[in-house]
């Protein structure tokens, strides 16, 4: 089993109004990790100190999102937050046809390679468009293949894209390159708000099964937008993992 983490932008309303209290909370829940994207009013340093003092760790990090222009940025925050992997992702239309495929992918490598030359792996982050047709081919196969360096955090839920695809199959094709997976659910309908983990369409014995264990680090629950309280879908979300042995938590 592996370690599981929460990524914040699912709490971040509640993040803007308590921060620490939400931090305080997922560590009473049992959560192992947090994936931060941005810092609510906090340091990075005091961010990581907190989160440890909770005795959780800082799994991974969707801030600051990496990008040509703020490189320097994203070396300096991974070394405060203890990280070697640091994240980057694009929108719906830099995948949206063979030439902009391209077109990300000789930026990404350009950025793979300032990052790998300080000590850190980069990894994309998709949602459904990458998992979508271009020219009789799923874009991120073809993304793939133009970027062979680049390291992926898949979202097992936007990969499935509403149910076009098998999301374990996905996971398989992409494992020796995924160290971390997003784990969320829902009812593949579009723009229906998502469900706690395991009251969806989601398989997801079968979804973390197609993993490679010797490169899957972290289970990062995240989830966009929930039609019931947050913290509760949350809550439920972990109980799910961890009795049903999917993932290895602080509290059983």
């Amino acid at each position: 089993m592996k370690p599981i983490s929460v990524q914040l932008y699912s709490l971040r309303e509640e993040a803007s109004k308590d921060f620490p209290a939400v931090l305080r909370r997922l560590a009473k829940i049992g959560y192992k990790g947090v994936e931060p994207a941005g810092f609510n009013g906090m340091s990075p340093k005091e961010f990581k100190n907190m989160v440890e003092d909770l005795g959780m760790r800082v799994s991974s990090s969707h801030g600051p999102w990496a990008s040509p222009e703020n490189l320097n940025e994203v070396i300096e925050t991974a070394a405060i937050l203890g990280i070697d992997l640091v994240s980057s992702g694009f929108g719906r239309d830099a995948f949206d046809s063979l030439d902009s495929i391209r077109k990300t992918a000789e930026k990404v490598n350009k950025m793979h390679s300032t990052l790998k030359n300080a000590g850190l792996n980069l990894f994309l982050h998709n949602h459904e468009w990458e998992f979508s047709f271009v020219g009789g081919r799923l874009a991120y196969d073809i993304f793939a293949e133009e970027a062979p360096d680049v390291l992926f955090e898949i979202d097992t839920y936007w990969a499935a894209n509403y149910g076009t695809n098998d999301p374990a199959e996905q996971v398989a094709k992409f494992a020796k390159r995924s160290p971390l997976l997003h784990i969320k659910d829902g009812n593949f309908e579009k723009n229906s708000p998502m469900v706690a983990v395991g009251k969806g369409k989601m398989n997801f014995r079968k979804v973390i099964a197609a993993a490679d264990p010797s490169v899957l680090k972290w289970l990062v629950v995240e989830l966009d937008s929930c039609a019931t309280d947050m913290f509760t879908a949350i809550e439920e979300s972990y109980k799910y993992l961890i009795s049903n042995g999917l993932a290895e938590g602080n509290k059983i």
